[in-house]
């Protein structure tokens, strides 16, 4: 068949011009690994996020101050209160904020989390070293600090810190723990844990709404996760009425769910694919552009044979299917080379340790890339192939 014997002709043009087609196909193989390798990590990502959201409890409520703190000790002291609403099992309070903390030479910027006793426990977090925060040293406000694992690693390199000493905005504290490494860019492995009254009164000089000490979050966990929506509900009823909210009045706080952080991180996830997806699609058209620049040459270098074909009888379409096949094959060559350059990074990427979650390449993804891919062949190659239909078979023969 003529289409297998031009693909066949198209195979030895690019063997006879190793570098010509090498550099041809780099722009489609650049843009076919960048769009799979980032559509990867987002998916990656987005699985990472939902494992340890949804390992993290399926009953749990997140409850946080919408713009200025509104939240305070004592609505967490009125949730608490099993009179108030049976469904909550139990509460969490905290109160974060940034600040410098440093060890020798070593200074660096982290979030600090002044949390109760029992956060750990209702966070289905856990221990890598050393023991989290007690009640006596909630109720002493000590300076102890528990070190999520970024921290740890960043500070002491390794070194086992517990037992050492720290500092927070200038304020000594004792390194008791070292949580365990959560990864996929969870924000506790850059926190440092210190007790609630200590992180309001020592570290930041919390605020005060209605004559209680400011809060930023309300970590709930609900009996059960059939409970959710009656003690979100719930919740929202006994806030909006110690707040003083009128009906028309919209929350000055915010109730997520575990879906709804599910979604968030979809759709952050989504947003980001979509963003670094298509700077490799951009590099897709450079490289179709490349694609059609070359075939032009092809077509002036081949002028002399076109015209010798079109004097032994080929036709138009003949001469328009070679050229148009060759576009075609020199795409799709660089799509199956972007595709496998996509797998080794999504391999080296994820296992050496520069990124936090697995790549994950999505068929789909991959079956998408090489229709594109090929598609620009057809689209880049096109007006190419019909510059050499139109050559006059006379002129072709004179060409030099």
């Amino acid at each position: 068949m003529k289409i297998f014997r031009y693909v066949r002709v198209s195979l030895e043009s690019i063997r006879a011009h190793k570098l010509r087609a090498a550099l041809t196909m780099l722009g489609i193989i650049i843009g076919v690994a960048a769009v799979l390798t980032t559509v990867g990590m987002g998916s990656g990502a987005a699985a990472s996020i939902t494992e340890r959201i949804e390992s993290s409890g399926t009953n749990l409520l997140t409850i946080s101050a919408s713009g200025s703190s509104t939240l305070t000790m004592q609505d967490a002291a009125t949730l608490a209160d099993p009179a108030v609403i049976p469904e909550i099992n139990a509460l969490a309070a905290q109160y974060s904020s940034n600040a410098s903390v440093t060890r020798g030479d070593t200074e660096e910027s982290y979030q600090v989390t002044g949390a109760t006793a029992n956060y750990l426990g209702i966070s289905n977090g856990a221990m890598a070293a050393g023991a989290y925060l007690t009640e006596e040293q909630e109720e002493k406000n000590e300076s102890v600090a528990v070190l999520g694992w970024t921290v740890a690693d960043d500070l002491f390199s390794g070194l086992d810190p517990v037992g050492e000493t720290i500092r927070i905005e200038n304020n000594l504290f004792t390194v008791i723990g070292v949580l365990e490494e959560v990864g996929s860019g969870f924000s506790s492995d850059e926190t440092v844990y210190v007790p609630l009254g200590t992180a309001q009164t020592r570290l930041f000089n919390a605020s005060h709404y209605r004559g209680s000490y400011n809060l930023s979050s309300i970590i709930v966990q609900v009996v059960s996760g059939d409970e959710l929506d009656t003690a979100e509900g719930e919740i929202e009823r006994v806030l909006r009425l110690r707040h003083g909210l009128a009906a028309e009045d919209g929350n000055d706080f915010r109730i997520m769910n575990q879906a709804d952080m599910l979604e968030m991180a979809s759709d952050i996830s989504g947003t980001l694919s979509a963003l670094l997806g298509s700077i490799g699609a951009v590099s897709l058209v450079v490289g179709g552009i490349g694609i059609m620049n070359i075939m032009l040459v092809s077509v002036t270098e081949r002028t002399r044979e076109i015209g010798l074909r079109k004097a032994v009888g080929a036709h138009n379409n003949d001469i328009l299917l070679q050229f148009l096949i060759e576009a075609l094959v020199l795409c799709a060559l660089g799509g199956l080379i972007g595709v496998g350059i996509s797998y080794g990074a999504a391999y080296f990427l994820g296992n050496v340790g520069f990124m936090p979650f697995q790549i994950i390449i999505q068929p789909w993804a991959v079956g998408l890339a090489l229709v594109v891919s090929t598609g620009s062949g057809f689209i880049f190659g096109l007006y190419p192939a019909l510059r050499a239909t139109r050559l006059d078979p006379i002129d072709a023969l004179r060409y030099e």
